[in-house]
């Protein structure tokens, strides 16, 4: 039986709308380019009011009702999906109090003593060797900075909640949201689905009060139905079930076709990822939980480069002005242009390593980025496969943490992503892995990951593996080059993982530096 479901993917850089066919895949797909991703009041800071995206998705389902009228109208479900690690502040009347600050943001509250943990908190985490990595966690927690910055707004706060679950109040009326799409600076148990109990101590390392946070539900839940008010200004049918899923890596990764261990999920994004599903509960790395996936009963592995294919546009617009005029005249686009530039550099960039903590992660919070091994005959275009190949052997570091917990290395990998669509990039991660990677589908998988969710949930697919027999495909497949392998095999164990190792002083004093010279 044919089943037609609406899905909203809320990205970084752009809103996606598509109806998406059980037995047909997507039948129409509308894409809204944010005219101003995020704005910045300072230097690192990244904010938006969360109504803009809600203002785009009202844009993008009349715009999708205005080309595909009949398709729309048979839509029988909805699910929203959008980026994570991004809170609402809203008042007792649950409207918000000041714009959302998103994940790109890197502000940082003082928090020099850890106030916030009591001391036998403090003595585990040291125990454990956490400390840094929990301090860092708090630091980063937009809760603390807000206490600390805007006394007067965090005092009007009643309601404190992830993007997501304002969407959903703001179109079924119920502010709940789905404990698979929890991820970021919040106390969750993702093993039970469930918010932490007040006594444990990762409560205070996000210094959130519980009776702010939402219900949560589990995935495949009707979150509510689409509100009369919401239906006249988007169009969507009014009582539309709007069901629960999960984070969009974890949908992007089950519409990749990884439901256990035998088949890894590499997201090639704004952010990167690599993705690995079981059935038990584990740490990817310690202190980092694993999120649920969009159906009950499994968990992700998920390991992410914080700046991935950000870092591309960070060159272009550092270093590549002459390369937009040259792409402009051979008809290209910037990035094709590069990959071009780059085709014959050898493997390993004549020896240039780059790591790629433009953004630390929390195994490592003190973390910058680095390149090493330069010589005069480096060019701008070493720079930049170095790039490729640094966010290369992270994912094969992420990777290596995960097999280490599931005891099996995966018979090969599905990229998706931006990223994808390159085969240049797609054969350096075949030959840094030294496995057989596959191209997924599009580049929409995360849409269809949602989508195959909801089908799940509404009994139209029986189990997740049927649901990835229909929907997840591949379309090309790269092996490794074996003299290629054997080249980044030994830049990655002799020099890549030395790195952080040899560096994580250095990186502590830079961080000092930092916050030194950068003093309010």
């Amino acid at each position: 039986m044919s089943d037609t479901t609406l899905v909203i993917d809320i990205g970084t850089q752009s809103l996606r709308a598509s109806l998406v066919d059980s037995e047909k895949g997507i039948l129409e797909h509308v894409q809204k380019k944010y005219e101003q991703p995020y704005f910045s009041v300072r230097k690192d800071y990244a904010e938006q009011e969360p109504d803009y995206y809600l203002t785009k998705l009202i844009e993008a389902t009349n715009e999708l009702k205005r080309n595909s009228p009949e398709d729309f109208q048979s839509v029988k479900s909805m699910v929203v999906v959008a980026f994570r690690d991004t809170s609402v502040i809203l008042d007792e009347e649950k409207k918000p109090i000041r714009p959302s600050i998103l994940w790109l943001d890197q502000r940082t509250a003082k928090l020099k003593n850890l106030y916030n943990l009591k001391w036998y908190e403090k003595l585990l985490f040291r125990a454990i060797g956490m400390y840094d990595a929990v301090k860092y966690n708090s630091m980063r927690t937009a809760s603390f900075w807000i206490k600390e910055n805007e006394p007067e707004n965090w005092k009007k706060m009643r309601h404190y909640v992830p993007l997501t679950a304002y969407f959903n109040y703001r179109m079924t009326g119920n502010l709940v949201v789905s404990s698979a799409d929890c991820i970021g600076h919040y106390p969750v148990n993702f093993k039970k689905g469930t918010w932490f109990p007040s006594w444990h101590p990762k409560v205070d390392v996000f210094g959130i009060p519980l009776k702010a946070l939402p219900p949560l539900v589990k995935p495949g839940t009707i979150i509510g139905r689409i509100s009369k008010e919401f239906s006249a200004l988007s169009g969507i049918q009014e009582g539309l079930p709007l069901i629960a899923s999960g984070s969009d890596k974890a949908c992007e990764t089950f519409g990749n076709g990884a439901i256990d261990p035998m088949v890894g999920s590499i997201s090639l994004g704004t952010a990167c990822s690599i993705d690995v599903v079981s059935d038990k509960y584990k740490e990817p790395e310690t202190f980092l939980p694993s999120y649920g996936t969009p159906y009950p009963g499994f968990f992700d592995y998920e390991v992410q480069i914080y700046r991935g294919l950000w870092m591309v546009r960070w060159f272009s617009e550092q270093f590549g002005e002459t390369d937009l005029v040259e792409a402009k005249r051979e008809n290209l686009s910037v990035e094709e242009f590069l990959d071009k530039k780059i085709a014959s550099i050898l493997p390993g960039s004549d020896g240039l390593v780059l790591q790629p903590y433009w953004g630390p992660g929390l195994k490592r919070p003190n973390a910058r980025g680095s390149i090493i091994g330069f010589s005069g005959a480096h060019t701008r275009f070493h720079l930049y496969r170095a790039i490729i190949e640094g966010i290369g052997f992270a994912l094969r570091e992420g990777l290596d943490e995960i097999v280490r917990k599931t005891h099996r290395v995966p018979d090969y990998l599905v990229v998706s992503g931006g990223g994808s669509q390159s085969s240049l990039y797609m054969q350096i991660l075949a030959d840094i892995f030294g496995m057989e990677v596959r191209q997924a589908e599009n580049t929409e998988m995360t849409t269809i990951g949602a989508a195959m969710s909801v089908f799940l949930a509404r009994g139209i697919f029986k189990t997740p593996k049927e649901a990835t027999e229909r929907f997840s495909k591949t379309v090309r497949s790269y092996h490794p080059d074996k003299k290629n392998h054997e080249i980044y095999d030994l830049l990655y164990k002799k020099v890549y993982t030395k790195l952080y190792p040899s560096l994580k002083d250095v990186y502590r004093n830079c961080k000092e530096f930092y916050l030194l010279v950068n003093k309010e």
